[in-house]
């Protein structure tokens, strides 16, 4: 691809989320194979629910690279599925160099969550295109206001929300429409509210929203809604202020640091709250300028700052020293009574397969990068 860049599919399928079926120990020979091959010095993994980054870091650890960890998201600490998750985030962070979070919040949650030393984490956040998320020539008509709602429609995301904040804006300001976008379990309810309430033609739904059509969905808007239950930084509405539109949304996880106070109205992700938002966000819409806004944004959050960080990162990592097993091993135990030998067994597991490997296959038996230089030719 351009850039330099080259992307391996791994024939592993998924089975739920987007993500493979865990095997453990399925995935050493094709990554072993990857590093080896394309000389890899650093694995960087992202998101705590991959189980492809899961075993991509644990077997690069074995193998003696450098590896830096990214969470996006945030858990709780009470129920049976993020107890799980925690326990997962642990046993890998136990072992990686550094390791990256998109928000101040979002680095608390992780360090609560992993036990990873707090000097070890830096916020990162992410950034927006502002060349391809721009405002429209024109400013949409002020004679309607129209709500923007572009998101996966499940519970995490407020779906329950919209049911209930939508039909009073709607009786409140009769010149008010919504433009909702996404698919997804709770789509079902706001159809249903819809035709209950009779806002067949002021309530729009569009269904899936592939990205490459996101802005002109945006453009069509005057104010953007997110109703998210939890959200690490929310890179939507870096996408809507780079658009021009003002944002409203529920005053969760790492949405304050966001945005400055005068492009967000934040709100309890309460139904009363959220409406009066709404109303205060209609009232300031006047002296909100898109452009202006917009100008912001490639200040605040470009894709070439973030990258500068994230090399900073990489370097740190770089210059950390390798540890023999017994060490790391040490700081697998550590991880609780039974939690930390199980950790341990695994790792010792990994080691001995990826010794096997070597045998089996000596790295130095793995081809090389195929060069596709094109020939030079003399006329």
């Amino acid at each position: 691809m351009t850039g330099g860049l080259k992307v391996y599919y791994v024939p592993w399928k998924p089975f739920l989320m987007q993500n493979t079926l865990p095997t453990f120990y399925g995935t050493l020979p094709i990554i072993r194979t990857i590093l080896i091959r394309e000389k890899i010095s650093l694995v960087h993994g992202h998101q705590a629910f991959s189980t492809l980054c899961h075993e991509a870091l644990m077997h690069a650890r074995t193998m003696g690279y450098k590896v830096v960890f990214t969470d996006h998201s945030l858990y709780g600490f009470a129920d049976a599925g993020s107890i799980h998750m925690n326990k997962v985030l642990q046993f890998t962070l136990a072992d990686v160099n550094q390791a990256i979070c998109v928000s101040h919040t979002s680095k608390e949650n992780t360090v609560l969550r992993s036990g990873l030393p707090p000097e070890k984490v830096f916020v990162i956040p992410n950034a927006v295109d502002t060349a391809m998320f721009k405002p429209a020539a024109e400013r949409p008509s002020d004679n309607e206001i129209v709500i923007v709602v572009i998101s996966r429609l499940v519970y995490r995301k407020g779906a329950d929300l919209l049911v209930e904040v939508i039909p009073e804006v709607c009786r409140f300001f009769p010149q008010v429409r919504f433009i909702i976008g996404g698919d997804g379990p709770k789509r079902v309810r706001l159809e249903e509210m819809r035709e209950k309430h009779s806002l067949q033609d002021r309530v729009e739904m569009l269904g899936a929203v592939p990205h490459a059509q996101v802005r002109s969905v945006l453009i069509s808007g005057h104010i953007f809604l997110n109703s998210s239950l939890t959200e690490a930084f929310c890179i939507a509405i870096l996408e809507a202020a780079s658009c021009g539109l003002l944002t409203v949304s529920t005053r969760v996880g790492g949405v304050p640091e966001v945005l400055p106070d005068d492009m967000i109205v934040l709100a309890k992700p309460d139904p009363s709250d959220m409406v009066r938002a709404i109303k205060k966000a209609i009232s300031i819409l006047p002296m909100v300028d898109p452009q202006v806004m917009h100008n912001r944004m490639k200040e605040l959050y470009d894709w070439h700052d973030v990258a500068k960080r994230t090399e900073i990162v990489y370097d740190r990592a770089l210059k950390c020293e390798n540890q023999c097993l017994l060490e790391r091993l040490y700081r697998y135990l550590s991880c609780g009574a039974w939690a930390g030998k199980l950790f341990c067994l695994v790792m010792i597991i990994d080691f001995l397969l990826w010794r096997l490997l070597q045998l089996w296959q000596p790295a130095e038996e793995i081809d090389d990068v195929p060069d596709f230089t094109l020939p030079h030719t003399e006329d």
